[in-house]
């Protein structure tokens, strides 16, 4: 399924004379990645780092195969941003991942999701996340996701914060400790 975004932004050119005000509009497109996104994704996931986590072409490869819920942005055919998700139970090595898998039942996993760096502030995290959401409240199931807590990123768990995610664990690694976080599902009244 392909979708439409249509962001709107506004540039103001201030002269002596006169405040001139440009309307333009960023017709972006959205679906499931695919196979031949690999390398995207991963250029991408590269300019996220430590945020993101560091994998080769192939792991993003498989990530995309394995994943219950991916979706790519793309502004003219590029990729500029994306989400790959996992539901319970998949055969996946990420600790973080199987920490969930020990603590709940039902999920929807952010294994990652990151946008290009010329592409960021321009809403299209939150339309990635507005997605999931929406997959979240009809199978009436939370979103999960690690943050970085060390080395810190204060940027992602902000974001976070701003979609209702809370705290539910800490994990410490050798080399990093994450904040483990829940966004539950909302009951239709």
């Amino acid at each position: 399924m392909l979708i439409s975004i249509i962001l709107v932004s506004s540039i103001y050119n201030l002269t002596t004379e006169s405040i001139n005000f440009h309307l333009f509009t960023i017709i972006m497109q959205s679906r499931p990645l695919l196979q031949e996104d690999a390398s995207s994704v991963w250029e991408i996931n590269e300019e996220g780092l430590p945020g993101t986590g560091k994998v080769t072409v192939e792991e993003i490869s498989h990530l995309i195969e394995i994943s219950d819920t991916s979706l790519g942005v793309y502004e003219q055919e590029n990729l500029v941003g994306f989400v790959i998700c996992l539901f319970p139970n998949v055969d996946y090595g990420s600790l973080n991942y199987a920490w969930f898998n020990e603590k709940y039942q039902d999920f929807i996993y952010v294994d990652r999701i990151a946008v290009s760096k010329n592409h960021r502030g321009k809403g299209i995290g939150s339309y990635i996340y507005q997605e999931l959401i929406t997959i979240s409240k009809q199978k009436q199931i939370p979103i999960v996701a690690e943050v970085n807590l060390n080395p810190p990123n204060p940027g992602s768990m902000k974001f976070h914060h701003r979609f209702d995610f809370s705290e539910v664990g800490i994990i410490h690694h050798a080399d990093k400790s994450v904040t483990m976080l829940m966004r539950q599902y909302e009951i239709k009244s």
